[in-house]
């Protein structure tokens, strides 16, 4: 966790956060790929393990790194636990993976969290949807009203998926105070805003989108980064791209001093 400026007082800490959409690793520069490299899908490839290294590179220079589509390991990923890889070589103290779409020794379509600070508590939450395998991690950081909280999602494609999907996660995030929703949650700003019951009752705004799909000519908002009004954004950015379909995309949290006193006194213990 990085100091903030002596200056601010009421932002205690800064927290580096990156959400990404990786897509298991497979390189993305066009529409035809989807097709043409679809079978990457389901087979191994040689050059995924060292895309992986590439990519944790980056990752090493985050406090907490929420990641969608990595696979829990299966022949197609070589046998490679893609959240416990990364976290292994971006130096994260702390990794879960939440698995969402068990496809056997095929695919193990995931979600991964990977945190420096130490979680007080993790929970995951499979969504609901017509199409079973979009889930949420939910880590706390610290006790009491002044935790913070990080939801990591991966929402569903349809319209009325997602709407099913955000009333649940309405319902986990609306007794919170200082929270923090990131993800692929595959609909822009303006889909977002649209949902009445999400906006009426999370206490949520939007870090200013950034459009991140497709990453090779971006043109729709599709990954977000939502933070409780407790919470401050410092500099947004989008990465450069890292082989999948989608965008990195990254903030610096202030914390306000509560917070970051709840968090420092979980790691007391």
């Amino acid at each position: 966790m990085s100091t903030a400026h002596a200056g601010v007082e009421s932002h205690a800490a800064t927290l580096r956060l990156l959400t990404f959409n990786l897509q298991v690793g497979i390189q993305t520069s066009s529409y035809r790929h989807y097709v043409t490299r679809s079978w990457q899908h389901f087979l191994p490839h040689p050059r995924r393990q060292g895309r992986l290294d590439m990519i944790g590179e980056v990752l090493s220079q985050f406090d907490i790194v929420g990641l969608q589509e990595v696979d829990g390991g299966s022949f197609r990923s070589g046998n490679v636990n893609q959240v416990e890889y990364l976290a292994r070589s971006a130096g994260f103290t702390h990794h879960f993976q939440q698995l969402n779409r068990n496809l056997g020794r095929v695919a193990q379509h995931s979600n991964g969290l990977l945190s420096r600070p130490a979680p007080g508590q993790v929970q995951v939450h499979r969504l609901p949807g017509t199409l079973p395998g979009r889930g949420a991690i939910h880590a706390r950081y610290g006790d009491g009203p002044d935790a913070l909280h990080v939801f990591v999602a991966h929402l569903a494609l349809s319209h009325r998926g997602r709407v099913r999907q955000l009333d649940y996660l309405s319902e986990l995030i609306a007794p919170l105070r200082h929270v923090v929703v990131m993800g692929d949650l595959n609909c822009t700003p303006d889909q977002l805003h649209a949902h009445s019951r999400f906006c009426t009752s999370l206490p949520l705004h939007p870090v200013r989108p950034l459009l991140s799909y497709p990453s090779w000519q971006p043109r729709r908002a599709l990954d977000h980064i939502l933070l409780s009004s407790s919470l401050k954004a410092g500099k947004l950015q989008t990465l450069e791209q890292l082989f999948s379909d989608h965008l990195p995309l990254a903030v610096d949290l202030h914390l306000p001093a509560a917070c970051h006193r709840a968090m420092e006194s979980l790691s007391d213990q």
